[in-house]
């Protein structure tokens, strides 16, 4: 790699670093490639990068991190030139502590074309793959949890597997060169906010391979595991100011800073093929089962944060500690979570449930860590069906009330239907079907009927019994109508006041 300019992080600066500045523990020339990462982003450096930091502080061991990226941004630029290195700021309201990763031995931009990737991935040295690609990335159908075969990605890699660009169709070519080549074993790890992360990969990467031939699938069988995993930590987007900080703060300058909460978590499923890094021993936690882990912490934090992140827009705020500080949003969300989230969880060993929904809506309301809305808002519609859909179905099963759980429902409806231009193209929308609900509120306009009959129609986001439900539908149309109107905040108090059964109905506005 490129030496590093007078100033900027690199390895001749750590000796001068001051001493606040917490260094590697351990001889990185020494660190040889163990582990393959795709997508490295905030998240990545802020979680998977640090646990890998700590074990190797630990148990020195040969779990050198090597970082792909088969998706903007380059990582040349920035962690190329540092050779890795980076600063990771944990910031709690006033305080701020700096630490230095240094487990990232190599990076590569695979953005142009899969070779360097593959490479990378169909190297005997690596043997585990672990990945943050979003949602989105798996390319499969939020609904049903399979892969989306006409998805266009998907189709140009079965047609052309030598040139692959989806994570599927590259994870896919990557074991057929190991088959071909090598044949040693390989943990695929997913570390994205899916549910049974492990076992949608394993799907998605099963189905491709089944369109390449028997062989490929019955080796995958033998010498491939899918773990599933859940990871938290709130890491948002680097931001201008979080790179000014440690420039004049600690009087060096990284282009790579990325900015977290103290509170971290992973809690992996003990099933690999051959060796894996031991992050038990850096705090990690293997469990047969992280279904219990998985489901409280996408329904009750993550399912807070996408609340927030929607209903915040809607009534102005930016940010996810702004909107907490709403006392009606706030009242909305905790009710939301007590009321209809906790009686769908199973135990988690160890964890109060009601003391866990204090203890996320504490973080979320962490003012040092300023996560935009509209970030978190991102890919909803991959998001929305385990974080609000699932419980939604396990209540309706019983018979419960769904009315707070189906406000953030609409909540998502309202915000991308508001960037459509019928609506004056209230703000930008990052979203795989924002333009399809574009075209039905441009279509439709304000009828809340009309425009959730059209929405829950879309199969790939919502299960078609679920979209039947006649109690469902009523509901989204009721939280949909008042978020529309000129004063959504104040009908999310009112949502949140009164008894479950009563304090949603409303007649429905129509065009």
């Amino acid at each position: 790699m490129s030496a590093s300019p007078p100033g900027s992080l690199g390895p001749a600066l750590l000796g001068r670093l001051p001493s606040e500045v917490r260094k590697p523990a351990y001889d990185r020339a020494a660190l040889k490639p163990g582990i393959a990462h795709i997508g490295v982003g905030a998240f990545h450096r802020c979680h998977q990068a640090e646990y890998t930091d700590d074990l190797l502080a630990n148990r020195f061991d040969r779990w050198g991190l090597v970082g792909i990226n088969i998706r903007p941004p380059l990582l040349a630029e920035t962690l190329g030139r540092q050779d890795g290195l980076y600063t990771r700021l944990i910031r709690q309201n006033d305080e701020v502590e700096a630490r230095i990763i240094g487990s990232i031995v190599r990076v590569v931009d695979s953005q142009d074309s899969a070779a360097p990737a593959l490479d990378v991935l169909a190297s005997p040295d690596i043997e585990m793959v672990t990945m943050t690609v979003t949602e989105k990335g798996y390319c499969h159908i939020p609904s049903s949890g399979a892969l989306d075969l006409d998805h266009p990605d998907i189709a140009h890699d079965l047609a052309n597997p030598e040139t692959s660009r989806s994570v599927p169709g590259i994870l896919a070519r990557a074991l057929e060169l190991r088959m071909a080549s090598h044949g040693r074993p390989v943990t695929l790890l997913s570390c994205d906010n899916i549910p049974a992360n492990g076992i949608i990969l394993g799907n998605v990467v099963r189905t491709f391979a089944e369109r390449r031939g028997r062989k490929l699938v019955e080796w995958i069988e033998g010498n491939v595991a899918f773990p599933s995993a859940m990871v938290d930590r709130i890491a948002p987007a680097t931001t201008e100011a979080d790179i000014d900080t440690v420039e004049q703060r600690y009087g060096y300058r990284d282009s790579a800073v990325v900015v977290g909460e103290h509170f971290r978590q992973w809690v992996i499923e003990n099933r690999f093929a051959g060796r894996a890094p031991r992050w038990d021993f850096a705090g990690a936690i293997f469990v047969d089962d992280v279904t219990p882990f998985e489901h409280l912490k996408m329904r009750v934090l993550n399912g807070a944060q996408t609340t927030l992140s929607y209903l915040g827009v809607l009534g102005g705020f930016q940010h996810t500690s702004d909107a907490i500080g709403d006392p009606l949003l706030a009242n909305f969300v905790r009710r939301m979570l007590t009321e209809e989230t906790l009686p769908t969880l199973m135990p988690v060993p160890g964890i109060a449930p009601a003391a866990y929904v204090e203890q996320s809506l504490s973080r979320l309301a962490n003012t040092a860590i300023r996560h935009r809305n509209h970030q978190i808002a991102t890919d909803g519609s991959q998001k929305i069906v385990q974080r609000l859909l699932n419980p939604i179905r396990d209540r309706l099963a019983k018979d419960e009330s769904i009315g707070l759980l189906s406000v953030s429902v609409a909540g998502w409806m309202a915000y991308l239907i508001k960037a459509s231009r019928r609506f004056g193209r209230a703000w930008q929308v990052s979203d795989p079907f924002a333009e399809k609900i574009a075209a039905i509120a441009d279509r439709i306009g304000s009828d809340s009927n009309a425009l959730v009959d059209s929405i829950l129609a879309i199969d790939a986001i919502f299960n078609p019994a679920l979209a039947a439900n006649a109690t469902f539908r009523a509901q989204v149309i009721t939280g949909l109508d008042g978020l529309l109107s000129d004063d959504p905040t104040s009908f999310v108090g009112r949502a949140s006041a009164g008894p479950t059964d009563a304090r949603l109905k409303q007649p429905a506005r129509s065009a």
